[in-house]
């Protein structure tokens, strides 16, 4: 049974749908005004690993991922880059897409945006004036009522009472109480507008993703998910304008993911220790920032830096050990080698699935994995033959897979593999002839232009990696 960390009750809890067999899933995605980065990275990971389980364990997912392409933030940007804004958001979206299917991530069942969700946005706040939780303001902006919602505070454990204006909440005398959020934006000068019943605006941020949340999965939804950062005010706002809207529980379970940190620190434009996406993939693989995530735990602050990269790239090339060929013939073979890889085989899908069971714990998943690779690698060493491996290797494979990982070898130009069997022949023949120096030279430069040598009883092999 899964069972999932569910942050509105603060429990473990077993995973039931409100459709059997079917997940809706809503994770909010990023503001498009500058590249991705790393963080945004990581959230997406965790909900692709997440995806990809259930997808395995027999679920339809439903997965909803937004773009927030109409903010203050892109407004900015764009007036200070003289760019059109709505230009601006298109060009860090298709950015955005590019970063995502280069780190391997599943695409979202939709992506809706801001923009193109008006209407729905519009419907649902003229429903909350309706009903009493909103008004409109003498400055044009429209506000949630947060003293009408009794259950305001669930998600994040907060109390109205103690929630206090200070330094961090601007005092709007507009405002009927200082917590009240907006769900509308009277338009100021230069930034774009639409037409409404309260005049020319935009969307608040929150109301945003509860109406593309309502247009594409319905009232109600399994698994609402987001960085830990969103807890309080983005997905308490979420909640308290949608189920004041709809009169039902919004979402079932509410997943969040840590944050990242780079050496010790979150990351921060302000410190200025962001990397982008882009930057990350031009000096790493992709499976080694997947690693990252599956060896920690989801919920918990992410550390990145050399040291954590680098022993994400060893576990990345362990795991890959366990694909490379076998011997050429099964002579010499010891059996109980081949009977601990089949016991080896057999027992790593029920550990890997029990791991992920247990709130996707990926760690526990990883070493499953590790078990199986230990097996295959003793198995080779004892002379298993390909054929001999295959079972282990496909399950090795299949259940990468199912988290993400591609373990693939570099990929060199087709072209230089004879002069690369050319140079391994010739430090073959200086093996023989003892000249050890000429050997560990020829090694040691291709190892630079990232090909690997193995030598073995059975003579010399290489692969890229």
């Amino acid at each position: 049974m899964l069972k999932v960390y569910n942050t509105l009750t603060r429990k473990t809890e077993e995973f039931q749908t409100l459709e059997p067999g079917v997940v809706k899933m809503y994770v909010c995605g990023v503001t498009v005004y500058n590249d991705a980065h790393v963080g945004h990275a990581m959230s997406a990971l965790v909900f692709d690993i997440i995806r990809r389980y259930l997808e395995f364990r027999g679920y339809k997912v439903r997965h909803v991922m937004n773009f927030t392409d109409v903010d203050d933030k892109i407004i900015n940007r764009a007036n200070a880059l003289g760019e059109d804004p709505f230009a601006l958001a298109q060009r860090y979206i298709d950015d955005y897409r590019q970063n995502l299917l280069d780190l391997n991530i599943l695409p979202a069942s939709s992506n809706p945006r801001a923009t193109q969700t008006m209407k729905e946005i519009i419907g649902m706040v003229e429903g909350l004036i309706g009903k009493g939780y909103a008004y409109p303001a003498s400055n044009g902006d429209v506000y949630f009522r947060v003293d009408k919602d009794p259950h305001y505070g669930k998600l994040s454990g907060r109390k109205l009472d103690d929630m206090q204006a200070g330094a961090r909440i601007e005092v709007d005398e507009a405002k009927d109480h200082p917590m009240d959020f907006a769900l509308w934006k009277a338009v100021k000068p230069g930034e774009p507008f639409w037409e409404s019943p309260w005049g020319h605006g935009r969307p608040g941020w929150h109301i945003e993703c509860s109406a593309m949340n309502l247009a594409e999965l319905g009232e109600q939804i399994d698994i609402h998910g987001g960085g830990n950062d969103l807890i309080f005010p983005h997905h308490e706002n979420e909640i308290a304008q949608s189920e004041c809207f709809t009169g039902k529980e919004f979402a079932r379970y509410w997943i969040h993911n840590g944050m990242l940190q780079l050496g010790g620190e979150k990351m921060s434009k302000s410190l200025g220790n962001i990397i982008s996406i882009k930057e990350f993939l031009s000096k790493r693989d992709a499976d080694v920032m997947r690693m990252l995530v599956l060896n920690g735990t989801y919920r918990a602050p992410l550390m990145f830096n050399d040291d954590t990269l680098d022993a994400a790239q060893k576990n990345v090339e362990r795991l890959k050990s366990g694909l490379r060929a076998g011997s050429p013939s099964s002579s010499g073979l010891n059996p109980e080698a081949l009977t601990l890889l089949a016991d080896a085989a057999a027992s790593a899908k029920s550990n890997f699935t029990d791991a992920m069971d247990s709130d996707f714990n990926s760690a526990g998943a990883i070493a499953a994995l590790f078990e199986l690779v230990k097996a295959i690698n003793t198995a080779r060493d004892n002379g298993a033959t390909d054929a001999q491996l295959a079972a282990g290797q496909n399950m090795l494979r299949t259940l990468a897979g199912v988290i993400g990982l591609r373990l693939q070898d570099k990929k060199g130009s087709a072209d230089a593999d004879p002069f690369i069997n050319l140079l391994i022949d010739v430090r073959t023949e200086a093996r023989k002839q003892k000249q050890w120096a000429l050997s560990d030279l020829i090694r040691d430069r291709l190892k630079e232009l990232g090909v690997t040598i193995e030598d073995s009883k059975d003579g010399t092999t290489w692969r890229w990696g």
